[in-house]
């Protein structure tokens, strides 16, 4: 086994839960992972992954040191290749690769090793990010009944110009907000601080800045509790899930800007109208930026490092008799979000395209993307001719694909 002393090595089947754990039970430090602490880290890593702290710290991706990848050549034999981001490794464009070029594509990892870029030494306490002393988190409701259409676009554009005015670089306020189906009854906005004795200060100016003009929230909660106990069980209502789960579709897209009035009037629509009518429906914006946006576009795979907001249109259904009508609901409500750009965030002045963590076959549907970029370009912008040539490297023979995958060039 490949052993490199100075990182914090793990298995790509371990989960975050793990991950988190492990770093701050034995040195008091943090990897800025995602959301969902039983996401796996196979997945999670190597399509950028970011999180509850990405704002503050990064991608997970950008501390990334190496990876062990088990790869097929052009006469279909396996082998194992470990792939660092020295300069002088002969494999580091694996490594590249892997920080942002998504699943699926290049072989299959079993190993990531991880420490801060630019750091040195042994010791792992000073390799990582000090876990913050304590989390703030708050949930806050309006009630859909108090919100008419010109309170609901004072709201989004009162958001809109807090992400504007808030994603510098030490930036680290992360936000939820999340405009759920009118029949739903509230509209939530949860929120994840580090500040420790002035994130109830925080909290206060945030709500005040989204607030104005259309009212305080009717219900607020806020606790207090360590780092590990908010990442090992954050936000319980958020993750829950029915018994035997549930079918969804989600549809992200980055924005470099707020959205525009036009785009706050197509949501509202879509969020009230009854001929819209699908009872898991609804838009999420969460806050992105900060340091993410500190690292050049093609330093790693992810590509989108000028955003200020990572915006999903959901719908989710228990009957699957259901999934035509949630399915149409979710497509046109996107498609008219960025009808000025045919139907999808073409990376520009305004948008920043899509994750590709968040996987979307219909960006590569041209009856559903009308705008003449490729589903390619949305997800890795500039960086896609590389990934082409390090496909057609280590995977000559196409072992490795999907609808969504990177061809070789």
């Amino acid at each position: 086994m490949t052993i490199f002393p100075n990182c914090f090595r793990c298995s790509s089947r371990r989960v975050q839960s793990e991950t988190f754990r492990a770093l701050f039970e034995t040195w008091g430090v943090v990897l800025p992972l995602g959301e969902y602490p039983e996401i796996g880290m196979g997945g999670h890593v190597l399509g950028g992954a970011f999180g509850f702290l990405c704002r503050q710290y990064g991608l997970a991706a950008d501390y990334l040191y190496a990876v062990e990848v088990a790869t097929v050549n052009e006469g279909g034999r396996a082998s194992s290749v470990v792939a660092t981001r020295e300069t002088s490794d002969p494999h580091r464009d694996l490594w590249w690769a892997h920080t942002g070029g998504g699943g699926g594509n290049f072989g299959v990892v079993t190993r990531y090793w991880f420490r801060s870029p630019g750091t040195s030494g042994e010791d792992p306490a000073r390799l990582f990010p000090p876990a913050p002393e304590s989390i703030t988190t708050f949930r806050a409701e309006w009630n859909w009944s108090d919100i008419d259409r010109p309170s609901f676009l004072r709201l989004l554009r009162n958001h809109g110009i807090w992400c504007e005015r808030n994603s510098s670089p030490n930036a680290s306020l992360w936000t939820l907000l999340e405009i759920h189906r009118k029949q739903f009854g509230k509209i939530i906005i949860r929120a994840v601080s580090t500040a420790g004795a002035a994130a109830e200060r925080q909290v206060d100016d945030h709500l005040a800045a989204l607030g104005a003009g259309v009212g305080a929230p009717q219900a607020q909660e806020l606790a207090r509790m360590s780092w590990l106990e908010f990442a090992l069980n954050p936000f319980p209502d958020l993750f829950a899930a029915p018994p035997g789960g549930v079918s969804a579709k989600v549809k992200d897209a980055l924005l470099k800007k707020r959205f525009t009035d036009r785009q706050i009037g197509v949501a509202h629509d879509y969020l009230t109208r009854t001929d819209h009518d699908v009872m898991g429906g609804m838009l999420g914006l969460a806050t992105y930026g900060g340091r993410i946006n500190t690292v050049a576009p093609d330093a790693t795979a992810s590509a989108q490092r000028n955003s200020i907001l990572d915006i999903a249109c959901n719908t989710g259904w228990l009957d699957p008799r259901e999934e035509a009508r949630n399915l149409t609901w979710v497509r046109l409500f996107y498609r008219e979000l960025f009808a000025e750009s045919g139907g999808v965030p073409v990376p520009g002045e305004a948008y920043d395209g899509a994750f590709i963590n968040h996987p979307d076959t219909d960006l590569a549907d041209q009856a559903l993307n009308i705008s003449g970029v490729p589903w390619y370009t949305l997800y890795y912008k500039a960086n896609y001719p590389r990934l082409q040539r390090i496909k057609a490297r280590w995977d000559p023979r196409d072992v490795f694909r999907h609808a969504l995958s990177i061809r070789g060039g």
